[in-house]
């Protein structure tokens, strides 16, 4: 978290330009992994650091109650409500890899969770922003549905 964001700031104007183009020109943004982390207000990887503050929300270590970390490998996305981004997903099986969780404070910004030791917030949406915890990428024919979802906005 704290590398991923000190990166954009060592861009000189990035962060500006990113909120330019998303927050006032409203065009599509899509967070993957750290990068749906990033839009929340904080985050606590390797101490206290301030995110993009998009959609309000912490970032915290998942607790380790007898299970694996990083949480690495297939695991059940519930969907939560409907979202033109998971339209004809549906509620599948996603490829993951991470230590941290988005705990979501708005709850209307929560579309679908995922439970591995404890039930997170792994999609958010707000506006013309979306996040994902997971990797499409690496999702099979869902993801790369919802990667299509993601280019016709």
């Amino acid at each position: 978290f704290a590398s991923c964001m000190n990166g954009l700031k060592k861009i000189p104007g990035m962060i500006e330009e990113l909120s330019e183009n998303v927050l006032i020109q409203e065009k599509p943004f899509l967070g993957i992994c750290v990068g749906m982390q990033l839009l929340a207000n904080v985050g606590h990887e390797n101490g206290k650091h301030a995110g993009l503050g998009w959609i309000n929300g912490e970032i915290k270590k998942i607790p380790q109650y007898n299970i694996k970390l990083p949480h690495m490998g297939w695991n059940e996305v519930v969907i939560k409500k409907d979202n033109n981004l998971i339209k004809g997903s549906g509620g599948q099986n996603y490829y993951f890899v991470h230590s941290y969780y988005f705990d979501c404070n708005s709850k209307e910004n929560e579309v679908a969770t995922t439970n591995y030791g404890l039930i997170f917030t792994s999609m958010i949406s707000k506006e013309n922003i979306y996040g994902v915890q997971f990797h499409p990428e690496k999702s099979s024919h869902y993801g790369l549905k919802l990667l299509k979802n993601f280019v016709n906005l």
